[in-house]
């Protein structure tokens, strides 16, 4: 053939606009093409001449370091003819010398980067820009991730901002997040994180693979991950956990630096794990239970110690119960299971427990939790202890000498309270307790405990700690795999704590623990109430004031014991750490007629004035509007070194500003102004922090129009 009339590549266009607008990827932040697996896209190429029956014209997508064909790492596609690889290229129309081309991935296709380079018979063209992004599908039915409810999809996949819900199960308070799985760079550091895993081309067909490697990478242990964990109270090496609004800054930076960030916690944890998952494209939404579980040893028990004063002592125990904690849910089918447990799967992030050598958590069928099927793949014991543990108090006694343990109580059905996550399209807290677990009591409950515990080996009534079986009492060493019961009190004791005014920095702390019986006869009661200070972790940090107290109460009657702290008793202590803390109230009970002991504890969470947002309710793109941000101090302190942090998806990029110190009664305020890039509903987030309060956040919506 003559040179003059060989097919040449002059050039391609990827559409972008028509592309990612149906493949609901027009929001990434990139230059690149970014498309979804299992769904048509098409690629205009522009030829030096008309493309003939005769001419050779192929499409070559490779992925990862040194592509091969037979390893499906190179896929190279002539029109009308399916790859062995099941991709499919055809073309939908010529015009001239342009000639419109429809490529389809196949739904379970490796998700990354694809080269693409465009081959005619003597000649390659290496498009600008030829980097291909392939995402999981969920709107794709023979994708593993389909989802079939479009304002799930809306929620779940496509909104960058949301709240991850914090507090205690008295008190819960929802902290809002920015996600930004659309933002620079956010798609390039997962893809980063991708590459990292050194997962197989087949392990990135399947979330499960995908998941459970992001699940150990969002954490540095082990792999210098995104995230370094740090519960120490000491952050001057980095940027204290409560410090953050959003997983954008942590990110970018980690993406740049490729060093882990310092620091966090499990929200930190969940919020960037839930950016990751939705940037890939798997459905995902954080998931906070209260009172949730840490049992090292899988014996579906944690033990908390208290001496006689009724309060917790840290240094006993290896497990804990967190007020909360804050891990992740993805939506996907499960291959690699029997049926019956598709739909939302937990993943975790935050180092607790090493799974097969590494830190890193799930996915867990939720069903799997809820079934007690608990020997399913990944980790289910320890998330189902995590919801369905016992917990058990036991009193440190000093007996000629030695330390001697007494059991004091033992709750059923406290922990895994409230499992929480953001509703649909709603800006309000939905629980799912009832996805995690059968209503406590419930003959369902009961068969799905039976099952689990023939997987799990609870062990008999034995302090933990490795602490000698001498020192214990009244104890059976019964190892069988009985289903503890709540005891049932002869005086019919109940306990319940309570606060009686705002919990307010600065103000006394005014609370009371109501003693109730209510069986005929007359009991005496000792009653022994304690007040700490105590981190989200369960750590203990000050011991604030105790009471002791008999009461005589006849047949069915309460009474309520007061229980005081002044500020000064607690003030210095609260300035001087860097952490959120909660209020813990311990009280033990024990009727002197029938030895009944009942011990109940309760934490609160302090309450803060609000910050509050003016700003017009609609703007318009590139039009620059004004937006304040006040907040009065209503308590009675001074609130010492105030930043206020402040980021709008799409309007306002990340700022921090000092506000120095605050005194009762003055109004701070602050002006910025945004820059709206992106149409639709944008929210500003803020938050406000100082030595006193470690957060009061606050956020606020704007329409974005044309």
């Amino acid at each position: 053939a003559f040179p003059e009339c060989s097919l040449k590549v002059t050039g391609v266009d990827f559409l972008k606009s028509e592309n990612t607008r149906q493949h609901h990827t027009d929001g990434y932040n990139i230059k690149n093409l970014v498309v979804r697996r299992g769904q048509p896209f098409k690629v205009q190429v522009s030829l030096s001449r008309e493309l003939r029956a005769a001419d050779k014209l192929s499409l070559c997508f490779s992925i990862g370091e040194n592509p091969v064909k037979n390893r499906g790492s190179l896929l190279s596609l002539k029109p009308e003819r399916e790859d062995f690889n099941g991709w499919k290229m055809s073309v939908v129309k010529k015009n001239g010398n342009e000639c419109l081309l429809s490529v389809t991935s196949l739904p379970n296709a490796p998700v990354g980067k694809y080269n693409l380079h465009v081959k005619t018979a003597t000649n390659i063209y290496k498009p600008e820009n030829g980097v291909i992004y392939l995402l999981f599908n969920p709107w794709c039915e023979d994708d593993v991730v389909y989802m079939a409810n479009e304002a799930h999809r809306k929620e779940y996949v496509l909104n960058d901002t949301g709240y991850i819900y914090v507090g205690s199960a008295y008190s819960i308070y929802d902290r809002p997040w920015n996600y930004g799985q659309f933002e620079e760079f956010i798609l390039d550091a997962c893809m980063y994180l991708l590459d990292k895993s050194k997962l197989s081309l087949a392990d990135r067909r399947d979330p499960a693979n995908v998941s459970r490697a992001m699940s150990a990478l969002v954490n540095a242990n082990d792999d210098n991950g995104v995230l370094l964990g740090s519960w120490s109270g000491n952050y001057v090496s980095g940027t204290s956990p409560m410090d953050w609004i959003g997983s954008v800054t942590i990110l970018q930076k980690y993406y740049k630096t490729k060093k882990p960030v310092r620091y966090g916690q499990c929200w930190v944890f969940a919020g960037v794990l839930n950016t990751v998952m939705r940037c890939l494209g798997v459905p995902s939404r954080c998931v906070s239970t209260f009172e949730a579980a840490h049992d090292t040893e899988e014996n579906l028990r944690v033990d908390v110690y208290l001496n006689e004063k009724g309060e917790k002592l840290n240094s006993l125990s290896f497990d804990s119960v967190w007020n909360f904690h804050v891990w992740n849910d993805v939506w996907m089918k499960r291959t690699d299971v029997p049926e019956g447990f598709d739909g939302w799967q937990a993943i975790d992030s935050t180092p607790q427990e090493q799974s097969q050598g590494l830190f890193r958590c799930g996915p867990c069928p939720v069903k799997a939790v809820r079934e007690g099927d608990v020997y399913l793949p990944y980790d289910s014991k320890f998330v189902y202890a995590e919801v369905n543990a016992d917990r058990v108090y036991w009193v440190v006694k000093k007996v000629n000498g030695k330390d001697k343990y007494f059991k004091v109580g033992t709750e059923t059905q406290s922990i895994g309270k409230n499992i929480s996550t953001k509703a649909v399209g709603q800006n309000r807290r939905e629980d799912i307790t009832r996805e995690y677990k059968y209503p406590e009591g419930s003959k369902e409950e009961r068969k799905s405990m039976q099952r689990a515990y023939s997987f799990i080996r609870p062990s008999g009534m034995v302090p933990r700690s490795g602490y000698a079986s001498s020192n214990v009492h009244a104890l059976g060493g019964n190892t069988q795999p009985s289903i503890p019961k709540e005891p049932v009190s002869k005086s019919g004791l109940h306990l319940e704590i309570t606060n009686t005014d705002a919990l307010q920095p600065g103000n006394p702390l005014e609370m009371a623990i109501t003693v109730k019986t209510s069986t005929p006869g007359n009991w005496t009661i000792d009653l022994t109430g304690s007040c700490q200070l105590q981190y989200y972790t369960g750590k203990v940090q000050a011991n604030l004031g105790t009471i002791k107290e008999t009461i005589k109460l006849e047949g069915t009657s309460e009474m309520q014991i007061p229980l005081k702290i002044a500020p000064d008793v607690y003030m210095k202590t609260l300035s001087s750490l860097e952490d959120e803390v909660l209020i813990l109230v311990t009280a033990i009970a024990e009727v002197k007629e029938t030895n009944d002991k009942l011990t109940k504890e309760t934490s609160m969470s302090f309450e803060y004035p609000p910050i509050t947002v003016q700003m017009p309710e609609t703007a318009k793109l590139y039009n620059d509007f004004t937006c304040a941000l006040i907040f009065k101090n209503k308590l009675n302190v001074t609130l010492e070194n105030c930043k206020l942090l402040v980021e709008g998806l799409g309007m306002f990029k990340m700022t921090t500003f000092d506000q120095g110190d605050i005194m009762p009664g003055r109004i701070m305020k602050s002006e910025i102004t945004c820059t709206p890039t992106r149409l639709g509903e944008k929210k500003i987030v803020a938050k406000l922090i100082s030595n006193q309060i470690k957060g009061i956040s606050t956020e606020k919506a704007i329409t974005i129009t044309e």
